[in-house]
């Protein structure tokens, strides 16, 4: 009995030797599956044909001069004018408490190069007393009707000329000038 306990002890031991190997070698396969994939995902990257494309070159001139000083003062001052704005508006709105009309001076001159549209604000409430629209270069508003009416007094505003592109209409820049409306 007793060898048969030591034979079936021995073969329990081999069975667990041959499980314990055979474990060890699926641990080693599945490890080096791994290291493969990570080689190729990680290591080498495949290698990418580039081709060269030459570019173009300038081609010699043709058609083109030098321009004269005179020309080229000309151009610089055309540039100059065109980045200066000049604003005319009078300081002072005299306006009918009845009829809420009176006269205010807003001149965009002739000089300038950009249309404009002036929006005038009560300095107390922020509300908007006047628009003047589009006033293209050259011309003049002297009569003006308040959108909100005022009470008689003397109200101080400020009036804000928008620049815009005559060609694209967006907008170029903002300036202001502060003005009284008298109201009687």
């Amino acid at each position: 009995m007793q060898n048969q306990n030591i034979e079936q002890t021995a073969q329990e031991s081999q069975t667990k030797r041959r499980k314990k190997w055979g474990l060890i070698f699926l641990l080693l396969l599945l490890l080096a599956g791994v290291g493969y994939s990570l080689y190729h995902v990680f290591g080498q990257k495949p290698k990418e044909n580039v081709t060269v494309i030459s570019g173009d070159f300038l081609p010699g001139g043709k058609d083109a001069k030098k321009m004269s000083d005179k020309e080229l003062k000309k151009f610089a001052q055309k540039k100059v004018d065109d980045s200066q704005f000049n604003m005319m508006i009078g300081s002072k709105a005299i306006i009918s408490s009845q009829s809420q009309q009176g006269t205010l001076n807003i001149k965009n001159p002739q000089t300038n190069t950009y249309p404009v549209n002036v929006v005038i604000t009560d300095d107390q409430t922020g509300d908007v007393i006047y628009t003047s629209g589009a006033v293209e270069p050259g011309e003049e508003v002297s009569h003006i009707a308040l959108e909100k009416p005022l009470t008689k007094g003397t109200h101080p505003a400020t009036a804000r000329f928008s620049l815009y592109d005559s060609k694209t209409k967006t907008k170029k820049g903002e300036v202001a000038a502060g003005v009284s409306f008298i109201v009687s």
